[in-house]
């Protein structure tokens, strides 16, 4: 009898009650128990997280921040509710330990009570993070925590993305002052080189104007050092001068009856000392016209020095908006010494202007004291014939020289003080050169730097950013998260179901087969008595359960794809490489059958545990350890697997080229065991008649 025959047998064999067509259909639809069931217990999880109940507590008081007050507790708790990620329920620190212990919540998020505060805290001197609490309990699902890392991930990533887009945006802010503040400076350093151009110009007139000071106060000074040394010699011989004529007048009055003989005897003695007053009367007429002359000179050369610097002084230290403190201080001590200059000349000036009456009397009587002097001298010779006349003249003598001397003596106290504040101008004056001298140098050092000071800050106003809003809002966008993932996928899966088919479907045809073999033979015992033709008994075998394995695939797929929504980009491909899946796994599984009989069973389904840890249809086969690694090329279930994501989301066809290859050496080879197995069962041994284990 024909393999196909013997198939059709074997299948009647279900078609004799109602149980048997009952069994049937069960085999027919067992595998939407594995397939179709499993995949839709969790076709799309992610879809549905808004019903897994999260406890949301939000402690967190707010901080104060610069242009308000900063709540990004209410903030993240508003977005969060809003998002409708979970099942949020605002609850308490205790409720929501409560809940996560007993179940009632899958996990928790916690929002401090300085959550503000430490996110305010990066643009101050103690920057702290803040940190969202987020706290899972494994006892109640394993699953939903790793799914929540993921998801606060993000919620965390956006909570510091934010707070960073505030701190950036106070630093741009703060550029932009700094431009403006330099561009401010730089205009200063502008005027500041304009100034300093012009204290150049009045620096080097004040260092030529003192300079001609100089030699002024250093005539004066030497002038009035004359006039000290001829008002002292002044005073000394008007004192002598004095004390002489008061010696005469009272010789003359006391001995007026001796004068005659005296006169005779002292004759010459008288001229000379006459002489002598005349000469000295002269000097000091010379040296009180060269003081006359000589200070009024001097007092105007020390105020013209005095007004220059002071004017020095106001244009480069009091008017200026940045004073150089290295030679304002020194010019401020020039300043002072000119002006104490200036005063001491006035002095010497109120000195000759004071007692110009004085001196003009004083003159006038040397003048006549001159000339009664020389008078006397004249008539010195003839004193004993004009005595009662020579008496008179002496008396008036005495008194002029009692003027003279007191006159004298005034004037050289006063030519002291003179000489004094003369010396000092002249020394004051020096310095006051010397100053200005290191002023004009300094000034021109300090307009070079000024220069360069100028054109510094004018490039640095070039460099220093200055942004408006759009462009703070465009630049910290970018520098708060400055890397984004830009992730895609060339052919993406829509939902969890679709990325978990390509491994439920295999596994449920193989119980399928594994189950149908549970009721149909492996071998048709009326074939092996009959002693057909091994390979016939193998096929006719072999043909029900493929047959059936058609039946359960299209069943599947249907279900699969009307209900469910499963969308296939090789719809056709992947309906056909199904069945030479489910032919496939019908030749191994009657293989295992065929050949180790009610052992074969319990090999069917550890084969099965073997395929389903090493195909990598969850988590790569890299991830799992070395032992499934190394098993994972010579299982049929790994090339089904990649074969059938290739078919359903996409991609090149290489992997189910290779896959169909496999299938096919694995369905040939197993029923070419299979024969071998169908021959050995023609012959009767002791172990067919009396086996050690059957199910």
């Amino acid at each position: 009898m024909r393999a196909p025959k013997l198939a059709a047998l074997e299948l009647r064999r279900f078609g004799r009650g109602r149980m048997p067509r009952a069994a049937l259909v069960a085999l027919l639809l067992l595998p939407l128990l594995y397939g179709a069931l499993y995949l839709w217990s969790f076709w799309d999880p992610y879809g549905r997280l808004d019903r897994i109940p999260v406890a949301l507590v939000n402690n967190d008081k707010g901080a104060p921040s610069e242009g308000g007050r900063l709540a990004a507790g209410d903030e993240i708790a508003g977005r969060l509710l809003d998002s409708k990620v979970f099942d949020w329920h605002e609850v308490s620190t205790a409720e929501a330990g409560r809940g996560l212990e007993d179940g009632t919540y899958y996990l928790s998020l916690t929002m401090p009570a300085d959550f503000s505060e430490r996110i305010a805290s990066s643009g101050g001197g103690s920057p702290e993070t803040g940190a969202l609490q987020v706290r899972t309990n494994d006892a109640n699902n394993y699953i939903v925590g790793q799914i929540s890392r993921t998801v606060f991930a993000e919620v965390r990533s956006a909570a510091s993305t934010k707070a960073s887009r505030g701190f950036l945006d106070r630093i741009f802010i703060n550029f932009s002052g700094l431009h403006d503040a330099t561009a401010k400076a730089a205009k200063g350093a502008g005027d500041l080189e304009s100034g300093i151009t012009k204290a150049k110009k009045g620096s080097k007139d004040l260092a030529d104007g003192l300079k001609d000071a100089k030699a002024g106060s250093g005539k004066l000074s030497g002038g009035v050092v004359k006039l000290n040394k001829g008002a002292g010699d002044l005073e000394t011989g008007s004192r002598q001068v004095a004390d002489g004529t008061q010696q005469l007048a009272d010789k003359v009055n006391t001995v007026a009856s001796d004068v005659r003989p005296f006169l005779k005897d002292n004759g010459k003695a008288i001229g000379d000392t006459a002489r002598l007053v005349s000469d000295s009367s002269k000097a000091v007429r010379d040296n009180l016209d060269l003081l006359a002359k000589a200070a009024p000179t001097a007092s105007a050369a020390a105020h013209t020095a005095s007004d220059d610097l002071a004017d020095v002084y106001r244009l480069r230290c009091e008017q200026q908006p940045l004073p150089d403190s290295a030679v304002c201080p020194e010019l401020k001590r020039a300043r002072t010494a000119a002006a104490d200059v200036a005063d001491v000349s006035d002095d010497v000036q109120a000195l000759v202007d004071d007692q110009n009456g004085d001196l003009t009397k004083l003159r006038s009587q040397l003048a006549t004291l001159q000339k009664q002097a020389d008078a006397l001298a004249k008539r010195s010779p003839h004193l004993d014939t004009d005595l009662e006349s020579a008496v008179k003249k002496i008396n008036a003598l005495n008194t002029g020289a009692h003027k003279v001397a007191k006159g004298a003596d005034a004037l050289h106290t006063g030519l002291g003080t003179a000489k004094t504040g003369a010396g000092d101008l002249d020394s004051g004056i020096k310095k006051l050169r010397t100053g200005a001298t290191n002023l004009d140098s300094g000034l021109h050092r300090l307009g070079d730097g000024s220069a360069d000071l100028t054109q510094g800050l004018h490039d640095g106003v070039g460099k220093i950013p200055d942004y408006d809003k759009d462009d703070r809002d465009a630049r910290t966008g970018v520098m708060a998260d400055p890397v984004r993932l830009a992730s895609s996928s060339l052919h993406a899966a829509p939902n969890y179901g679709t990325g978990f088919a390509p491994y439920f479907i295999p596994l449920s045809l193989w119980v399928g087969a594994m189950v149908a073999y549970m009721l149909i033979q492996p071998l048709n015992r009326r074939a092996l008595s009959a002693g057909a033709p091994a390979w016939r008994i193998a096929f006719a075998g072999w043909l029900p359960v493929a047959g059936i394995g058609l039946a359960q695939v299209g069943a599947l797929m249907a279900v699969l794809h009307w209900r469910l929504g499963l969308q296939m980009a090789h719809a056709a491909g992947t309906i056909a490489f199904l069945a030479l899946v489910t032919c496939c796994f019908a030749a191994i599984v009657q293989w295992l059958n065929a050949r180790f009989g009610a052992a074969g069973r319990i090999l069917v389904l550890a084969m099965l545990m073997l395929q389903l840890t090493s195909a990598g249809g969850t988590y790569p086969v890299q991830t799992s350890p070395g032992f499934f690694g190394a098993i994972h090329p010579y299982l049929p279930m790994t090339y089904v697997v990649n074969g059938l994501r290739r078919l359903v989301t996409g991609g090149g066809l290489g992997p189910v080229w290779q896959a169909s290859a496999v299938l096919l050496a694995f369905t040939a080879g197993a029923l070419a065991l299979t024969a071998l197995a169908a021959r050995r069962k023609q012959v009767w041994t002791l172990d067919r008649l009396h086996p050690e284990l059957s199910l």
